[in-house]
């Protein structure tokens, strides 16, 4: 098998063309390595709607370059975590991000996800993307790994890293998790276009909607032209984890009927709905076998009460990228290194979001009265600091014991 050495990365397989994936590719290219991305969808798409780019997130892409573009196609917020109450729309808590920039160095900003991923597109050349083709297995050695792919082709490279997301092909060679549990939520997500949302909506606001087993989350995409509508609610006997899981706009708006009059008329303005279960996954203790590694929903599919998937994936890409630009270190090493940066992060974060579902979905009651109340001494900018001042980069240059697993 073709190799340049154990302690020599030049060639890196990247198998999955999402955000996670394309994020590697941009940042591994950028410390110098050859990348290649194989990609199982014949065209490169980002199936979903809106998500929130974090001061985490931001200044990673800044540093590949991204951040004017970011500028042109998001919305920056104003105003995050406006929590509402269901049945009148009453202002529970609301906090100005301006000091987001002093506090961290970045903004907060919110985007479709298809422009985030065309961003991202735009930093990978495009002879380094392969589209229609899907990742199979590895063959490793000492020397190199090859990826087969679906076509009954293989590639060769010193790495492999496996993005191909919450479904991974991958992933069994890494790890054997336990399997997800039912978690009684299904998500929902809708685009409404601007002009067919009430004038609350189209505020550059991240506005939270708390009500009994349900909580609705909307801002404004796409330079404000779209309206992302995010929803959870009791899913029955519903559990299809797929984003490709389509649901009935009717079913969407009987959810909330009897909500304030507002946002049913948000609801009403949606054309098309899309609806997945929530699986409950644990932090898995092990992401690398070899030269092969795990990265994103492959390593950590967590639930998006935190709005940070995707930008757990674009650490994950800068801290790997880091860790295997140093060719004197063995490429085993050099992943372990990886690893110890990167699990013990993620799950916090996977954690700290599965801990805020009882919180957004209490019924009415003495809890839910106590939880409003508690509101007024809120800081979420600053209490989350631990969430947005980290640096990717920097903790993948500090010294971090290898070895170090998530329990």
């Amino acid at each position: 098998m073709a190799s340049h050495g154990s302690g020599s990365v030049r060639r890196v397989a990247i198998a999955g063309g999402g955000i996670g994936g394309l994020a590697a590719a941009a940042f591994l290219r950028r410390a110098g390595l050859e990348v290649s991305v194989y990609e199982q969808a014949p065209e490169l798409r980002e199936i979903g709607a809106g998500l929130v780019v974090a001061p985490n997130t931001v200044r990673l892409l800044r540093r590949l370059g991204l951040h004017e573009g970011l500028a042109d196609t998001a919305v920056r917020l104003e105003v995050g975590w406006e929590f509402r109450r269901w049945e009148n729309g009453e202002v529970l808590f609301g906090q100005r991000l301006d000091d987001s920039t002093r506090l961290y160095g970045e903004d907060t900003w919110v985007v479709h996800r298809a422009d985030l991923l065309a961003l991202l597109r735009s930093a990978v050349p495009a002879d380094d993307l392969r589209l229609g083709v899907r990742a199979t297995g590895v063959e490793q050695d000492d020397d190199g790994i090859a990826l087969r792919l679906s076509d009954g082709t293989c590639v060769t490279a010193d790495v492999v890293v496996a993005a191909d997301g919450i479904h991974s092909e991958l992933r069994g060679l890494v790890t054997r998790p336990e399997p997800p549990r039912y978690s009684g939520i299904c998500a929902w997500r809708s685009l409404v276009p601007a002009e067919a949302a009430p004038e609350l909506a189209r505020r550059p606001v991240q506005t939270l909607w708390l009500g009994p087993q349900r909580h609705l989350v909307h801002y404004p995409v796409s330079g404000g032209r779209l309206i992302n509508l995010v929803a959870f609610t009791p899913a029955g006997d519903f559990d299809v984890e797929s984003w490709e899981s389509r649901g009935q706009v009717a079913d969407l708006a009987a959810e909330f009927a009897g909500w304030d009059p507002r946002l049913e008329a948000l609801v009403a303005g949606a054309t098309d709905a899309g609806r997945w279960a929530l699986l409950d996954r644990d932090p898995i203790d092990s992401w690398t076998s070899e030269r092969l590694t795990l990265l994103g929903d492959a390593a950590h599919p967590m639930f998006p009460f935190f709005a940070q998937g995707a930008g757990q994936a674009i650490e994950d890409a800068a801290a790997l990228a880091v860790c295997l630009s140093d060719a004197a270190v063995p490429v085993p090493e050099a992943l372990a290194r990886y690893e110890a940066v990167r699990a013990p992060r993620t799950a916090r974060v996977q954690l700290a979001s599965r801990g805020r579902r009882g919180h957004h979905h209490l019924p009415d009651g003495p809890e839910q009265r106590a939880r409003d109340a508690a509101f007024a001494s809120d800081d979420p900018l600053t209490h989350n600091a631990w969430l947005y001042s980290y640096d990717a980069e920097q903790a993948a240059r500090e010294d971090v014991p290898t070895g170090t697993h998530v329990r």
